[in-house]
Parts: structure tokens; C-alpha cells; sequence
């Protein structure tokens, strides 16, 4: 070995060890030691684009929590009927769109304002899937997802119907009294009348 061989080699490796010094005392004064792998640090992208903006107005006055055992079966002709047991929670949400009130509705007299609130609605009904499952399924096959979708969605649309016929909607309005009008009347310093805008009905032509 020439001896500007030997020299090259010994300045590579007094290289490394500077290196490995410098990189050791860098190490702890960060906290952080010399790696050839990853640093420990990531970094992520987004391209994230606002869609749509809405103003939101509705009080919500009232909430309905339902648990429902639904048993879903496809009647087939030839073949045993594919089923699906699920148990289902979910909830119901009455109130009132404030955003529908105008000038026009709130009327004052002498020591009492009167407000004509628009009628309550269901505004939303859904499934808490975090709390439901699927209980059991039988003869589902490949088609087990499909049977178990369409199980909950019939499981939706009965939330609806159950809370409208146990009467959400009345219990909105009573609410409103409850809740909406102390806070009014703390506002305005009167007495605070609740009305609702009467429905006109048009009887069909003949």
C-alpha cells in the first residue's frame, strides 16, 4: 500500500470520527441522537376547498332517543329467505327555524309582544351507528352488506315515523314555551305571547 493510499484512508477516518463527534454533542443538546434512518418527523399535504357555507338558524327544542330490534327479511320463491337482525339506536330532533321570522311576525303592544313562530319541524333523524350492530344474519351470503343496508335504512325511516306519531312536533311547541319565551321576555322586559302561523288549506277544484 502506497503511503498516499494510507494517508487517504486516515483522513477518511479521522472524517468519520469528527462526524460522529459533532453529530453525538448535537445530539445532546437537541435530545436527539445521530440516526441514518428517519428523523421521527412527518409531514403531511392537504388540499382542502370550502364548498358551500349555510347560516343556521334552527333550535333545536326537543330529542327523541330510540332502541329498535329490526328484523329485515328478502321473501325469495325458491330459496330460504335471506334475514338480517340488527339492534339500532338512534335519535330524532325537533325544532324551530328561527331564519323564517320576520318584522312582520313579532307585533308590540302596551306590555306584551307577540310572536308568530313558524311551525316545528323533524329536523333530522338518524341512526347512531356507533351504538348499533348486527345482531345475526342468516342465508345472507355474499349479499350479507346489501341485506344489512337496507336493513338500517328501513331502521331510519321508522325513527321518523315513530317520532312523528308520538309527537315530537307537539312537544317542540311546548318546549318553546318552556325554553324560547322566558328568554324572550328577559330580553324585551314584556310579557312574551307564542303564536304559530295558521295553515291555510285550498280545497281542490272541482
Amino acid at each position: 500500500m502506497t503511503a498516499a493510499i494510507r494517508l487517504l484512508l486516515r483522513l477518511f477516518l479521522f472524517a468519520i470520527i469528527i462526524v460522529g463527534i459533532i453529530s453525538v454533542w448535537e445530539g445532546t443538546k437537541t435530545g436527539k441522537w445521530f440516526s441514518l434512518g428517519s428523523s421521527g418527523e412527518t409531514e403531511t399535504t392537504h388540499a382542502m376547498v370550502l364548498e358551500e357555507v349555510q347560516s343556521l338558524g334552527k333550535l333545536e327544542l326537543v330529542r327523541y332517543n330510540f332502541k329498535d330490534i329490526v328484523e329485515h327479511e328478502q321473501i325469495l320463491q325458491w330459496f330460504p329467505n335471506p334475514k338480517a337482525v340488527l339492534i339500532v339506536q338512534g335519535e330524532a330532533i325537533g325544532c324551530i327555524d328561527l331564519t323564517k321570522i320576520t318584522t312582520s311576525d313579532v307585533t308590540t303592544e302596551s306590555d306584551t309582544v307577540v310572536v308568530h313562530l313558524p311551525e316545528p319541524e323533524l329536523c333530522s333523524f338518524k341512526i347512531d351507528h356507533s351504538k348499533s350492530k348486527v345482531y345475526n344474519t342468516e342465508y345472507a351470503f355474499t349479499e350479507e352488506a346489501k341485506l344489512v343496508q337496507e336493513a338500517y335504512k328501513h331502521a331510519e325511516k321508522q325513527i321518523q315515523k315513530s317520532a312523528l306519531d308520538m309527537g315530537i312536533l307537539d312537544q317542540t311547541k311546548q318546549n318553546a314555551n318552556l325554553i324560547l319565551k322566558p328568554v324572550l321576555e328577559k330580553i324585551s322586559g314584556k310579557k312574551v305571547v307564542l303564536r304559530y302561523r295558521l295553515k291555510a288549506t285550498i280545497p281542490k277544484p272541482r
